[in-house]
């Protein structure tokens, strides 16, 4: 075999594999297409004698464990506090067992969709998604005297509007029709094309086209999503985000309090939402931890939570600090069970009428005591920077005059957008500043280091490089820096993206490698150090190949070539060591 053939198997991954399109898998893999969208779909019902049970599960072999299965059945029914009669829609969130992956085959995909994709929308490893359509009907062939059934989409994509508009289209026919309707709808989504970032995306399901763009990280802020004029198919159901929350709709009665949302998500506050709805909590809380978008929320976050959860001990303990944790809750005894936790938000009925929407009070945690304690937000925080009272009143003037709520929902996420952009800017700059030069990488040696990250020196930044430059917001912008530093929101962002500027500065120093004169540095070199180059080289060919680095082929195949010309030039018997060494470590 050719030792530089571009389709040598590396440790199970394919070279030739970077450069082709990873989305789209290989569709002789049962359930491949699939699983790059969901993990199995679940058909949970109310048995008399078990309580909530699994009743189908597609695919069968799904590997999910009993711990899943149990949180799973227990999530996808509303608490019966709820008295949710009808069809109820929300979302939960669980821990997943790592490690038990069900498709292989999806793992280098879910690299590849990871890299493209924003932070905020990456398909998740340690956690599964559930999107429920829960069905509660009176019935009198049924014991209980109701139908109650929940159809269940789990998935590791935070796409909650997706697969909402999903669940409607084929939960009520499904309730109908019953099994072989769901089979028919899995075999087609099996059809549909890997989630593709940056590309508008055709989902036939039962007679409807879903249409929808996942959003790339090269968008520029407020990229149109999708418009209708780029329809391909006639008359399809054009979703504007496959994610994003109807955020107006979400915080209406907490408008005046947006500022000390933000600030809360930001810092990873612990916070209880309760609501008189699965729906509205869960809607709730994936609009609160979306407010600090482009920013990804690093902390743990429960659209829906009960007490059966397998973590409710572990949250609610009192020897220690609460964690730092969103948790979504329609159950009064909740109040008691979180009176000692620093955030509470208190939800009421949300009556659409068009007038403003009562505004709900700030009230101190003391107050907390009773069963029927009134919708209010109850903390004791207060916010490092001022309202926006522009803002405030731009809404205000905009529901008087009966504006459509996209148009608020708008409004409020670029608010949000532009207050994170002029928080995280700065950091972006400081950050910048601790790159190597470049004139300073030496093809070599061992690229230089990138300088470690000093708050008090970031903070000497601020002066004249600080949010004042983008941000009319007046008040502590320090001090929320300083809280700032000790949150989970910025470790991730910190980690995250210092693992992209290795990357970056591994990028640079092989770009140095491929124009240097190999040839020439070897003449005055033993073949001990010789051999030692050429084995480094190799290795950091597979893993620009396997990591995508960012250098361009045509690069990689000059050192392809400069090596190989490297390795013409040694003793037979070394050449022979060289390609068994190549062709060995390429199988393992």
């Amino acid at each position: 075999m050719d030792l530089f053939d571009s389709s040598v198997s590396l440790g199970g991954a394919s070279v030739a594999a970077a450069g082709e399109d990873v989305e789209s898998p290989d569709a002789s893999l049962p359930w491949a297409r699939f699983s790059a969208w969901l993990e199995c779909v679940c058909v949970v019902t109310f048995d008399l004698e078990l309580g909530q049970a699994i009743e189908l599960l597609y695919p069968h072999d799904v590997k999910l464990t009993e711990k899943e299965k149990t949180s799973i059945c227990y999530l996808s029914f509303p608490d019966s506090y709820s008295g949710c009669l009808g069809d109820t829609q929300f979302s939960f969130r669980l821990r997943h067992s790592v490690g038990r992956g069900n498709r292989g085959a999806w793992l280098e995909e879910s690299d590849t969709y990871n890299r493209n994709v924003p932070v905020t929308l990456q398909r998740e490893q340690s956690h599964l998604y559930g999107y429920v359509y829960f069905r509660q009907v009176k019935d009198g062939s049924v014991k209980r005297g109701y139908f109650q059934k929940s159809l269940v989409l789990v998935s590791r994509l935070p796409f909650a509007q997706l697969f909402r508009s999903l669940l409607q289209i084929i939960a009520p026919e499904y309730f109908e029709k019953q099994e072989p309707c769901l089979e028919a709808v899995c075999n087609e989504i099996d059809q549909w094309p890997g989630p593709t970032p940056g590309q508008i995306l055709n989902l036939p399901v039962m007679g409807i086209v879903i249409q929808v763009r996942i959003p790339s990280k090269d968008d520029k802020p407020r990229d149109s999503p999708v418009s209708p004029k780029e329809n391909i198919l006639p008359g399809p159901m054009v979703l504007p985000s496959p994610q994003e929350q109807d955020l107006f709709q979400c915080f209406q009665s907490m408008l005046i309090h947006v500022q000390m949302l933000w600030e809360l998500m930001l810092l990873g506050e612990p916070v209880v939402v309760m609501a008189p709805s699965p729906t509205v909590c869960s809607e709730t809380v994936l609009a609160l931890v979306s407010a600090v978008s482009p920013l990804k929320y690093c902390c743990d976050f429960r659209p829906y939570f009960t007490i059966h959860d397998s973590e409710f001990k572990e949250y609610t303990t009192r020897t220690q600090a609460p964690p730092n944790v969103i948790l979504g809750v329609t159950n009064p005894f909740f109040i008691k069970t979180f009176q000692f936790w620093p955030h509470l938000i208190r939800l009421g009925e949300v009556k659409m009428t068009g007038d403003v929407p009562k505004q709900v009070k700030v009230k101190k945690l003391a107050k907390l005591k009773s069963l029927d304690t009134k919708p209010g937000i109850y903390t004791a925080y207060k916010t490092f920077l001022h309202k926006d009272k522009m803002l405030i009143k731009r809404l205000l003037k905009g529901i008087q005059r009966r504006r459509p709520s996209e148009v608020h929902s708008a409004t409020l996420r670029r608010h949000l957008l532009e207050l994170t952009q002029s928080f995280i800017i700065p950091l972006e700059r400081y950050l910048a500043s601790l790159m190597p030069l470049q004139r300073s990488i030496s093809p070599w040696k061992t690229p230089p280091q990138i300088r470690p990250f000093s708050q008090d020196e970031f903070m000497g930044t601020l002066d004249h490089a600080g949010p004042q430059l983008t941000s009319v917001l007046k008040g502590d912008w320090l001090g929320l820096y300083r809280r700032f530093f000790r949150s989970q929101n910025f470790d991730g962002w910190y980690r995250l993206r210092l693992g992209e500027m290795t990357q970056k500065v591994e990028s640079l120093h092989l770009e140095i490698i491929c124009d240097a004169d190999l040839l020439a540095w070897t003449r005055d070199r033993s073949e001990v150090e010789i051999v030692d180059l050429i084995l480094k080289l190799r290795e950091k060919l597979v893993r620009a190949r396997r990591h995508q680095l960012c250098v361009q082929e045509d690069l990689l195949e000059r050192l392809e070539r400069s090596i190989h010309s490297v390795i013409s030039s040694l003793p037979e018997d070394l050449q022979t060591l060289l390609h068994t060494h190549t062709h060995t470590h390429t199988h393992t």
